[in-house]
């Protein structure tokens, strides 16, 4: 078997410093998001703007994690654009779709009333 003396890898199962501080970080970040959340939850009257918030929190939790742990924010910007234009684009159509089915719903209840 051939030795390799230069691993920077020492066999001792630890993660590297650098590693560990970066996911120690991440850990933090979501934990913060998820405190908030909760304050949010127990001290807000239920309404619109709780759930705008919820939903804008929920937004910044999914995008945070999809850049740390699927590595997105080390793809090239092309990569992201690709990801996030269609995103939005099926966001914007579920938003349109909600807007005008309640719309119709509404204009055909005041109709057969």
């Amino acid at each position: 078997m051939a030795h390799h003396p230069n691993n920077d890898m020492h066999h001792t199962g630890d993660i590297p410093e650098a590693q560990t501080r970066g996911i120690w970080k991440t850990f933090f970040i979501l934990v913060a998001i998820t405190a908030l959340e909760f304050v949010f939850a127990f001290f807000m009257d239920a309404g619109t703007t709780r759930n705008v918030i919820f939903i804008i929190l929920t937004l910044f939790k999914a995008f945070y994690i999809v850049a740390e742990f699927m590595h997105l924010k080390h793809e090239t910007k092309a990569l992201i654009w690709t990801i996030i234009i269609p995103l939005a684009l099926i966001v914007w159509l579920m938003v349109a779709l909600l807007s005008e089915g309640s719309y119709y719903f509404n204009s055909i209840n005041s109709y057969f009333e």
